[in-house]
């Protein structure tokens, strides 16, 4: 096994061992829309953004922030409470 083939294979393993995967949320978390600050969103916020930080405004309601899961409809802001939907 070369070095870059042996760096790859201890990436890849310390990944699965840390439990490393795509999905951006866990069953101890959840998405909540209209919570976030502007640029603190975790990421995609609406049409014309890409992904974290790219929030424009104070409680955008198309933007979203992971917190922990059964609290999002609980967090009151300046706009209303959280949502598990994006917000118009």
């Amino acid at each position: 096994m070369t070095k870059t083939h042996a760096t790859l294979a201890a990436a890849l393993a310390l990944s699965i061992a840390t439990g490393a995967t795509a999905a951006p949320t866990s069953k101890s978390t959840e998405k909540c829309y209209g919570v976030s600050l502007a640029g603190k969103n975790d990421c995609k916020a609406g049409a014309g953004t890409s992904c974290a930080g790219s929030s424009k405004v104070d409680y955008q309601g198309d933007a979203w922030k992971l917190v922990k899961a059964g609290t999002c409809v609980k967090t009151k802001t300046p706009k209303g409470l959280g949502s598990l939907t994006p917000k118009a």
